[in-house]
């Protein structure tokens, strides 16, 4: 189970990857950080992260629980039952590159930690880091 640095160091072995961060959304710090950062600085752009993810966490629109398909059966918490945050991931596009946004749940720490990983856009496979980092997510060790 990786901590924080070995956790960003895996995430910027994926194809295209420009920069990795772990961010408290709640306060807009990085945890830790790899590689370069969007806006030049790691700071500037964890805060400006923690502003768009806490925007998506909030907004009914995004949390509002689909009513059309049937919640899985299993106790909560388990893998594919619909508690836990609302919101799984953000990605944003722009010309030259992806932002991934990957919500972590934790049991030891306030849950309002995300990764974020930037990727250059001729290199980087969005799927792929999606799943890693979703992988990624859910072995941290916090704490």
């Amino acid at each position: 189970m990786p901590g924080i640095d070995e956790c960003l160091q895996e995430a910027m072995s994926l194809p295209g990857a420009r920069g990795a961060a772990l961010v408290d959304w709640t306060s807009g710090l990085a945890l830790g950080t790899a590689g370069a950062a969007p806006a030049g600085d790691h700071e500037t752009s964890a805060a400006e992260t923690a502003e768009l993810a806490r925007a998506a966490a909030e907004f009914d629109t995004f949390t509002a629980p689909d009513t059309t398909v049937p919640a899985p059966p299993g106790p909560p918490g388990a893998p594919g039952t619909t508690d836990g945050p609302p919101v799984e991931d953000l990605i944003v596009t722009t010309r030259a590159g992806y932002h991934v946004l990957r919500f972590v749940e934790t049991t030891s720490f306030d849950s309002s930690v995300l990764l974020h990983l930037w990727l250059d856009r001729d290199t980087g496979n969005l799927a792929l880091a999606r799943l890693r980092l979703r992988d990624l997510a859910e072995r941290l060790v916090l704490g």
